[in-house]
Parts: C-alpha cells; sequence; structure tokens
C-alpha cells in the first residue's frame, strides 16, 4: 500500500470548491445546528429523502431550543416515515442536552460532540471540521470506501482492529495548512466524492480528482475494496395488525414501547400471531374481524410480514388495557409506522 501523502487533501480541496455539491440545503454556513440535523437524517438515508424532511424539520423547528422545548411525540410525528426512530429520540434529547447544558450552543469540538446522545465520532468530527475548521477525520460508509480504494486498503473492515487502522490512515491524510478553509471544503469533498464518483459498483475512475492517486485503481481492481464480509443476516418477523375503526373514521391506536421496532410510535396493536390477537380482544368483536391482504414491508435487515385485522366498530368502545381512539384529523400530525400509515390512508 502506497501512501499519497499531502497532495491527496490538495486534490480533495481543489475538486470540492470547483465541482462538489453545494446545493444542499444545509450548506452555506457554519451554523452547526443543520449540519448536525442533516447528518444524523442522512445515517443510513439517502440526500434525495432527506431533502424534504430536513425542510419540514427546519420549519418547524428553525433552531436547537425550539426542538428542545417540543414534545417527542411533535418530533415522531415529523420524523414519520424516515425511518430508523431511534435517531429521533436521539436527536430530541440532543437538543435537550444541548440547551440545558450548554447553553443552547454546541461544542465547538469533535471530542465534546461525542459525548452528545445520538453523535458518534464520525458525525462529531463532520460537525466539528464542517462548522469549526477542526483537523479531525470522519469515517462514514462512503469515506470508508473512498479511503479503502485510494489505499488499497486489504484488512477485512467487519474487524474492529481493520477499522481502527484505517482511521488512523485518516487522520493522516488530513490538511495541514489553512485549516479553517481546508477543512470544511476537504470533509465535504471526501462525502462529495463517495457519492457521485466513487460508487459502490461503477466508480467513475476517468473524472475523479485523485485518479492517479488511487492505488485500488492502479491495482486495475477498485471495486475490489472496501474488504467486508461480516454482514447482518436478514431475519422475518410476523405481526397481526388489529385495525379497528369505527364509522367516523376514528382509528384504535397504542403507542409502542420506547425499545425496538417503532420504538415510542403510535401504532396499530402488533400481535406476533392471529391467536394472540383475539385473545387481546373481548368475546363479543371476534365475530366482525376480517382479514386483510397481507403485505411484506422490508427494513435494513429484516423482512416484516404483516396481516392487517380489520374490526367495524360502533361508537368508541375499550378494545383493550392500552391504547385509545385517535380522529382521523389528528393522524396526520402522529409519528406513525411507515406502513401503518398507509394502511390508514388507503
Amino acid at each position: 500500500m502506497s501512501f499519497p501523502g499531502p497532495e491527496f487533501a490538495r486534490a480533495v480541496v481543489r475538486w470540492q470548491r470547483t465541482h462538489g455539491r453545494h446545493d444542499l440545503p444545509w450548506q452555506g454556513g457554519r451554523d452547526p445546528y443543520p449540519v448536525w440535523l442533516s447528518e444524523v437524517m442522512l445515517q443510513q438515508t439517502q440526500v434525495a429523502t432527506v431533502r424534504e424532511y430536513f425542510a419540514r424539520f427546519m420549519l418547524r423547528f428553525p433552531d436547537v431550543s425550539a426542538l428542545a422545548a417540543a414534545s417527542l411525540d411533535d418530533v415522531l410525528g415529523l420524523w414519520s416515515g424516515l425511518g430508523y426512530y431511534r435517531r429521533a429520540r436521539l436527536l430530541h434529547q440532543c437538543a435537550q442536552q444541548v440547551v440545558s447544558h450548554h447553553g443552547g450552543v454546541f461544542p465547538r469540538s469533535a471530542a465534546e460532540l461525542s459525548t452528545l446522545p445520538g453523535i458518534g465520532r464520525s458525525t462529531a468530527a463532520a460537525i466539528a471540521s464542517l462548522c469549526f475548521g477542526e483537523r479531525v477525520a470522519i469515517l462514514d460508509g462512503n469515506v470508508k470506501r473512498v479511503l479503502a480504494r485510494v489505499l488499497a486498503f486489504a484488512p477485512d473492515l467487519g474487524s474492529s482492529a481493520a477499522e481502527k487502522a484505517l482511521w488512523d490512515l485518516a487522520g493522516q491524510l488530513l490538511p495541514t495548512r489553512d485549516l479553517s478553509r481546508a477543512m470544511p471544503a476537504y470533509t465535504q469533498g471526501l462525502m462529495d466524492l463517495g457519492a457521485t464518483l466513487c460508487l459502490p459498483r461503477q466508480p467513475r475512475c476517468d473524472v475523479c480528482p485523485v485518479a492517479t492517486l488511487c492505488q485500488g485503481r492502479a491495482g486495475g481492481e477498485p471495486t475490489r475494496y472496501p474488504v467486508k464480509t461480516r454482514k447482518l443476516k436478514r431475519r422475518s418477523e410476523a405481526l397481526w395488525l388489529l385495525m379497528a375503526r369505527n364509522a367516523a373514521g376514528a382509528v384504535w391506536l397504542a403507542q409502542r414501547p420506547a425499545s425496538g421496532i417503532w420504538g415510542g410510535l403510535y401504532c396499530l396493536p402488533a400481535h406476533t400471531s392471529r391467536e394472540a390477537l383475539l385473545a387481546s380482544l373481548p368475546a363479543r368483536h371476534h365475530a366482525q374481524l376480517a382479514d386483510a391482504p397481507a403485505f411484506v414491508h422490508v427494513l435494513t435487515h429484516r423482512d416484516l410480514h404483516l396481516y392487517p385485522v380489520h374490526l367495524p366498530c360502533k361508537g368508541r368502545p375499550r378494545l383493550g388495557s392500552e391504547g385509545d381512539w385517535y380522529d382521523a384529523a389528528a393522524l396526520a400530525g402522529m409519528g406513525l409506522p411507515a406502513p401503518v400509515r398507509k394502511l390508514l390512508g388507503a
């Protein structure tokens, strides 16, 4: 493995300033709030999807104090459909801690930022480098791919030792001069390279600004890197959803536990079998139940096989010890899992 030296950082900075992305809605300033918000939203989520949610969040919660003052239900309601709801809960906790512990001002160093809820090492470094020019490396999924190819980094990133080694190398590649200007361009440039040129299957090496420095390309197999053999196994889960609705359109919903799938969201009561669903209801309702077509909702590492069971109701009968009736008009602003929102819309 040949080390590219300082010319790598200079090439990334030059390219970003002329060819990188400059139209993202969270760019254009050094305010850490929109950068933090976008970094959290972009975890496991595409830019095209995040744009819409980011705009809504900024309109509703224009600063960290507004977000901290909101209720968790309001935050989850606005997040609904974006997935990985633990991010939203930690986002809310982080905002509250910034207000209560830091006077509403984000810490300026990656080390301090990483002590806040939901901010890991790479996210902390992104905020500190983009907003404050700190000389600190990021290592998200796209950047791992760029650096692994440039360095022809062969160790398996499924191991913590290999990832630590790549972190160390990423730190050695950082700019060394004019950090207040160079670090934001360098950090953004690495993310832009991974998102637009150094693609997983068809890298655009012909227009890459660091192609002459890339050891993976020199070896003729850039897509060989990064190496990662350990993968999470997909699993399946079946859930029967009680879809009780009355003539006025009100729906019976229960709030999910804070941990686990759809944590903290309002949901159609979910059961692991049809028998368990039946057992949860007073017997007088059993004859009115009607099965709707089942469907599969795909998560990152899990396939949810969902079986909706309709129950038309008169009035607002109690259907269990947990849950309540919610009017149709209230549903739009509630935190609902995407498949549940789809079912209720249908």
